[in-house]
């Protein structure tokens, strides 16, 4: 697992992105050799510089990523595999058409353009292929055992077994009261120290996740620290479940794992710059979308009665009350302070639209500049609902330190959140950006946003 700017990326994943990135690179060298021939050293000089290819990479790799083929549920699929890299040619043709038309100093000929197109298709399939052979070597993963039976020990194991990209192989499942599952059995701590002394021996194992709900006083350190001496590594569970989910385990969570724990400290220059850019994105998303703005005015007054804009109070930073603005979505006489729920009867024909593409959100740029929200942060939610999650899921007030958001990472991890194990879910999100808050986080949540908005996905 790496992690850059704040970003957990499992090491398959980001092997797999730098690979491919050299590789579609290499195709548009190639390509040109292989159309001027003898002629191609004055092309790569004159005419195909730098410029040129990194335009034609740039959109390439934008094009996998917006196809998902860096997912978990993609990346070892061969299906899924053979047709996204057929959708990802179709739109880098798409793209670079349009780019070319508009900028054609960047242009490739069309000839080392239709060879680049079929090179990039071959060489990505192909290594596509080899990657899926070497990800199911057992030699290559690398050997995971959990121990403990609580919630977190049985979500530990849950992801690694259905997470395949991240290159683990569960060895076993254990805890010292009798109650385990898997191939590595115990019923004390005699007989646990045992088997994994023996599994670190004979079977290679490389990782031990400790979820114990309560380890106060029963953890065998020495002994521990002792298989650690011969190449163990020993990974503290809820930091073992943040970097796999990318996300806070809320439910198993203790406060000294917030409070000793790296991060939930943003420096005061990522703060200023952070607000400067929201209002640099305010102002030009003000401008660029004033005729979409008057187009979807007209659009609400036509397709039913009642105002325009929906005003409702919300809990921002620090738990105070703000005005929060947006299209109207719903009929006038809809109960506003009910969460909007999948397919909601209560939403208008043109706010299904505006749902669905997130335009009803584009109001609460004037609560940017007013300095009630960020561009990124954790969504927020009326005063009831706040106060009922606040009562009955813990940690939940600290969701307040930062000013909210129109997009965060909960907003482009999670849906709809009808129920308070949803809501759950999205605080752990939440969570984990405070913790983990950067610039790098916070462009790939805009990237993320962004892929939303062009698929059509992630309706709230």
């Amino acid at each position: 697992m790496l992690k850059i700017f704040g970003i957990t990326i499992p090491g398959r994943t980001a092997f797999l992105i730098v690979t491919e990135s050299f590789l579609v690179y290499f195709a548009l060298w190639f390509a040109t050799v292989l159309w001027f021939g003898k002629d191609a050293d004055l092309a790569l000089t004159y005419d195909y510089n730098l410029q040129t290819f990194s335009v034609a990479w740039l959109v390439c790799m934008l094009c996998l990523y917006y196809h998902d083929l860096y997912e978990s549920s993609v990346m070892l699929n061969p299906r899924e595999i053979a047709v996204r890299l057929i959708q990802v040619l179709g739109t880098v043709s798409i793209t670079l058409a349009l780019v070319y038309f508009a900028w054609p100093a960047v242009q490739l000929g069309r000839g080392p353009f239709v060879v680049w197109v079929a090179l990039v298709g071959v060489l990505l399939a192909a290594w596509r292929k080899m990657f899926l052979v070497a990800n199911r070597t057992p030699a290559l993963r690398e050997r995971v055992a959990v121990l403990g039976r609580g919630w977190l020990a049985r979500n530990l194991v849950e992801e690694v077994r259905q997470r395949p990209d991240l290159g683990f192989e569960l060895v076993g499942w254990f805890d010292v009261a009798g109650d385990h599952s898997g191939n590595l059995p115990g019923e004390n701590w005699s007989d646990v120290l045992e088997q994994l002394d023996s599994a670190v021996r004979q079977r290679k194992l490389h990782r031990l996740v400790i979820a114990l709900d309560e380890r106060r006083g029963l953890l065998p350190v020495e002994d521990l620290l002792r298989l650690k001496a011969l190449g163990l590594r020993v990974d503290e569970g809820t930091e073992f479940y943040e970097a796999v989910t990318a996300k806070v385990p809320v439910v198993a969570l203790r406060p000294s794992s917030l409070l000793f724990s790296e991060g939930f400290r943003a420096s005061p220059a990522m703060v200023a710059l952070k607000r400067a850019a929201s209002i640099a994105a305010s102002v030009l998303g003000l401008i660029v979308s004033a005729p979409l703005l008057l187009f979807i005015t007209v659009a609400i007054r036509l397709d039913s009665r009642g105002p325009v804009l929906f005003r409702q109070q919300r809990v921002g930073q620090g738990g105070r009350m703000f005005t929060l603005y947006k299209f109207r979505t719903m009929r006038v006489d809809a109960d506003h302070n009910q969460p909007a729920s999948l397919n909601d009867p209560r939403v208008t024909r043109v706010g299904r639209w505006l749902r669905r593409t997130r335009l009803d959100e584009l109001p609460q740029l004037y609560n940017i500049l007013k300095g009630d929200m960020d561009f990124i942060g954790p969504r927020p939610f009326i005063p009831d609902l706040e106060a009922v999650c606040a009562s009955q899921i813990p940690f939940y007030t600290q969701r307040w330190n930062v000013r909210p958001g129109i997009t965060g990472w909960a907003q482009v991890h999670n849906g709809y959140c009808s129920t308070l194990e949803d809501n759950i879910e999205k605080l752990g999100y939440d969570l984990y950006y405070i913790k983990n808050m950067s610039v790098g986080l916070d462009l790939l949540i805009l990237f993320q946003t962004t892929k939303i908005l062009l698929l059509g996905r992630g309706a709230r």
